[in-house]
């Protein structure tokens, strides 16, 4: 059954820089997700090592922070029908070199961390990232 939902995505800071922000939202969009609420920053490492605690105790944590506060990011709230699921499906796998053709991170991607795009991964990370940036 399909049922619309809401789920988070940030544009990171090697896709913002390569100027596809354009780009990456068209795919979401021809694939029948709307973009609900938008908004640019460029987080302090406090705010990431917050958005990112659940990872916290892994190897490349630091690694992560330090990327994600190295430039300015595009966040986005995305809406339809299983849209945690569906972005999922359109970002590809987490690292680059295994995600399909045509996904995101296949076209965009450089390794795990630099791989253009973040999504959640669950409903109840969707709720808490949104939150996390909104103030819905």
């Amino acid at each position: 059954m399909l049922f619309k939902e809401h789920t988070l995505s940030i544009i990171k800071p090697d896709a913002v820089a390569k100027n596809i922000i354009g780009s990456i939202i068209n795919r979401f969009e021809t694939s029948g997700l709307s973009v609900i609420e938008a908004k640019m920053l460029k987080l302090t490492y406090i705010q990431a090592s917050e958005f990112y605690s659940e990872h916290q105790k892994k190897s490349f944590f630091e690694s992560l922070i330090n990327f994600i506060i190295s430039g300015p990011i595009f966040i986005q709230i995305l809406a339809g029908n299983n849209s945690i699921q569906r972005n999922r499906e359109i970002m590809g796998a987490t690292n680059p070199k295994h995600a399909l053709a045509g996904t995101i991170r296949s076209d965009y991607g450089y390794d795990c961390t630099k791989n253009a795009i973040h999504g959640s991964d669950s409903k109840i990370s969707a709720i808490r990232e949104i939150h996390y940036f909104f103030n819905t």
